[in-house]
């Protein structure tokens, strides 16, 4: 008879081992939903006409806000950034140029460095090239992004917005949740 006590005080420790690791796992994930959602689930709806065709006015993205704090931005990434000089404005541009680099506009196409920026199908002529007229030169941590539909767009090219500091960068944009019939992860364009 011994035998079937010892049997049943087996069972009620695996039970609360079991339980105990069902709470454990919970908890995890818990905190994990947590960090995810708080630093690569920030919410940005697109206002504005500056990124079209890649994204419209009313889509709702997702922007990763640790990829620039353990990394840096890359030719042709979407990010969200706050202006410098007006902390309540939120823009969201694809990089072209990166520090260290001489960014100019001349007959309608970017040059990197001397060297026409190959930028793929999505290639549109920029009309106005604003101070990029003449070569600007990239300092240490400043970007040049510009809206894909260049014409709509302010951007690094005019003086209120300028160079974009990768301390202003909010974060990269890596997933499009709304409208239903365009949700996707963001892919580079090269």
């Amino acid at each position: 008879m011994s035998f079937g006590f010892y049997q049943q005080e087996d069972d009620s420790e695996d039970a609360i081992r079991l339980i105990t690791r069902w709470i454990v796992d919970i908890i995890v994930v818990i905190v994990l939903a947590m960090f995810l959602v708080q630093y690569m689930g920030m919410r940005y709806e697109v206002i504005g006409h500056s990124m079209e065709p890649a994204f419209k006015v009313e889509d709702h993205v997702l922007v990763d806000q640790i990829a620039y704090k353990i990394g840096r931005p890359r030719r042709f990434d979407v990010v969200v950034f706050k202006n410098k000089g007006k902390e309540d404005q939120i823009y969201m541009k694809r990089v072209i140029g990166l520090p260290g680099e001489k960014v100019q506009i001349q007959n309608g196409s970017v040059y990197i460095d001397d060297e026409l920026l190959d930028m793929g199908e999505a290639a549109e002529i920029i009309n106005l090239p604003g101070i990029a007229d003449n070569p600007v030169v990239l300092e240490t941590g400043e970007y040049f992004v510009i809206g894909d539909n260049s014409d709509s767009s302010e951007d690094s090219r005019f003086s209120n917005i300028g160079n974009v500091r990768k301390s202003d960068m909010i974060g990269k944009v890596w997933f499009r949740f709304y409208p239903f019939d365009r949700i996707g992860l963001i892919v580079r364009k090269r």
